[in-house]
């Protein structure tokens, strides 16, 4: 056996080897957008929650108004990495990846009366000083409560099958919906779903903005009350302060529409 400092640093080569990378790939570093890019993608999502039945070609319009140098491709790039979309249906719907499964939409005139009869889940967009996040949570439609929620900086499906696990581990919901997203239709947050026979599938049909309302109106709350008045400068501070906002929210503000209880006291009452 031999002897290591602690105090020495083991070279490159032996790391590499150790962990069987390619050399050149603990000297990459990912490229930071620029700043350009970040104010534009914060101004396309100001004008996405103000407007979400803009698509992609308004938004250019609006932007160029302002001053901003754009095309609409540029534009549909940036929306497709934000992970948003316009409301209405757009063009080619039934061209879809044929492992992604479609769900019809259970809500229309049902009554939701208690809790966790009817739970939504959604992504959205979350702006940093220097960049930005992806923020995924999961909302009772009764209550209004948040369950659980999950920040992180790329689309990777684990940190949303993570929030669903998570809600999990509080209740279940009878009716679990959905929009017709990448994430929500692919087979492995379908087959979580499916482990639980005992939930019932629900997505929106496609352009209807109304089906998940419930975290449409959070999503409004938070950016309106909360992150537009910040200037995030790491995911660590947006982290904290969205942890911050999501406690007074569900446990502190009182809601109009819960004739002015707080979500917490209607979920768990």
């Amino acid at each position: 056996m031999v002897d290591w400092d602690e105090d020495r640093e083991l070279p490159i080569t032996h790391q590499t080897e150790l962990l069987s990378l390619n050399r050149s790939s603990l000297y990459y570093k990912p490229v930071q957008p620029s700043l350009e890019e970040v104010a534009i993608k914060h101004r396309i999502d100001e004008i996405y929650t103000e407007f979400p039945y803009f698509g992609s070609r308004r938004i250019a319009a609006k932007l160029r108004q302002e001053g901003v140098d754009i095309n609409r491709k540029r534009v549909q790039r940036h929306m497709r990495e934000m992970g948003i979309q316009a409301i209405y249906p757009g063009p080619n719907l039934s061209k879809r990846n044929l492992e992604h499964r479609i769900y019809p939409y259970l809500l229309k005139g049902v009554n939701i009366t208690r809790p966790n009869q009817v739970w939504s889940i959604d992504i959205t967009y979350i702006r940093l000083h220097h960049s930005w996040m992806y923020l995924t949570a999961i909302i009772d439609w009764y209550s209004r409560y948040i369950i659980s929620w999950a920040l992180d900086q790329t689309l990777a499906m684990d940190f949303v099958l993570d929030t669903v696990r998570q809600a999990f581990t509080v209740r279940m919901p009878e009716i679990f919906n959905s929009d017709q997203g990448s994430h929500f239709t692919s087979p492995k947050y379908i087959e979580l779903l499916k482990t639980f026979p005992s939930i019932q599938i629900s997505m929106d049909a496609k352009g209807r903005a109304l089906d998940n309302i419930m975290i449409e109106r959070f999503w409004r709350s938070l950016k309106y009350e909360e992150v537009y008045l910040k200037d995030y400068g790491s995911p660590k501070d947006a982290r904290s302060s969205i942890r911050d906002y999501i406690y007074r929210y569900n446990h502190v503000r009182p809601h109009q529409s819960l004739n002015y209880h707080t979500p917490v006291s209607m979920h768990f009452n």
